[in-house]
């Protein structure tokens, strides 16, 4: 015997097994940002979809439940939090020419046990004032001194940033991640806080010029009146590695190894990576689509182009401990 979805999330008795037509989905996106592909998945197929929106703890979660578990699928952002999920054996990878087709190589994992679904790029923010036009071209140049006291950025230990220095580690090594985390935080106008919306809204402030942050801040900060004045004040720089591109990240799928409606997820994720779904999707979160053939709303792509880091996002969730212990070492949220 099974608990249903809705039991388990109360956490009360035992059910009858997972109904037929039902597919159960734990994200730490909220519902109302997936809602658009949820609707759109049971209009097409008639398929239920269930959604526990998770603020943390999805780890903690799934290893309670173990086997009983209701869910049949994650759907997340960042490939640290996929990455974790996959480390912990709750997955089951999957052979999917649906998937394979819908997804660029260096957005899934090789053997199969997670999917991209839409990317975002780490990028930098600048004010319209402060910052010349060609002041900053690469994430190497946010450790110049020239920055001193002008950086404002989250916590180093954030999973967006901790995924951005493991970025760094790949292309420029452990000591050059180490020197370039050194010099980013002694170019800090302020202890690092807040989420990357309170970084713009720090250089509208004038506490500081550039910022670190994801794209897509900046399509929620223009659609809400009282943070569109921060968005205002800042242009979109999309930086590149010396040696490489632009640092992307992802939101992705997984497939739970115990899913009770394992068809119903199967037919769910790929229906998530399909050009339809990501058009979607990305238009509700200003994200990228990357299955071929789609393109971002045009509000996106109005910020510019780049060129996306080539490197598989498995390389770059290898070196998240590695990540981890050097912004610790350098006390960077000190």
């Amino acid at each position: 015997m099974r608990r249903t979805f809705s039991t388990l999330l109360a956490a009360s008795t035992l059910a009858a097994p997972a109904i037929a037509d039902e597919v159960n989905i734990y994200s730490y996106r909220q519902p109302e940002l997936i809602k658009p592909l949820t609707d759109a998945f049971t209009t097409e197929t008639g398929v239920k979809v269930n959604v526990a929106y998770l603020a943390k703890g999805m780890i903690e979660r799934l290893k309670a439940e173990g086997d009983r578990s209701p869910a049949d699928m994650v759907l997340t952002v960042d490939i640290s939090r996929l990455a974790g999920i996959v480390d912990n054996g709750f997955t089951e990878a999957l052979t999917s020419d649906v998937m394979n087709t819908n997804v660029p190589a260096e957005y899934r994992d090789p053997e199969g046990h997670w999917f991209g679904v839409t990317t975002r790029a780490r990028i930098v923010y600048a004010s319209k004032e402060r910052v010349v036009e060609g002041e900053v071209t690469t994430y190497e140049d946010l450790a110049d001194p020239n920055w001193e006291g002008r950086i404002c950025t989250r916590s180093g230990t954030h999973a967006y940033n901790v995924a951005l220095t493991s970025a760094v580690i790949h292309h420029n090594g452990l000591e050059g991640a180490r020197e370039w985390l050194t010099g980013v935080k002694n170019n800090l106008a302020r202890k690092p806080q807040g989420n990357d919306r309170a970084q713009v809204k720090a250089i509208w402030a004038g506490e500081c010029d550039i910022a670190i942050g994801n794209t897509y801040y900046m399509g929620k900060m223009l659609a809400d009146p009282e943070q569109k004045e921060w968005a205002d004040s800042v242009d979109v720089l999309f930086p590149k590695f010396e040696n490489g591109g632009t640092h992307v990240n992802i939101s992705g799928v997984a497939l739970i190894k115990s899913a009770p409606n394992r068809d119903n997820a199967i037919k769910m994720m790929e229906f998530l990576t399909s050009p339809k779904a990501q058009e979607i999707y990305a238009a509700a979160n200003f994200e990228y689509p990357i299955a071929p053939n789609t393109a971002p709303v045009p509000l996106v792509k109005g910020w510019g182009e780049f060129t996306a880091d080539d490197v598989n996002l498995m390389t770059l969730a290898g070196n998240r401990s590695d990540a981890l212990k050097l912004t610790e070492e350098v006390d960077f949220d000190g």
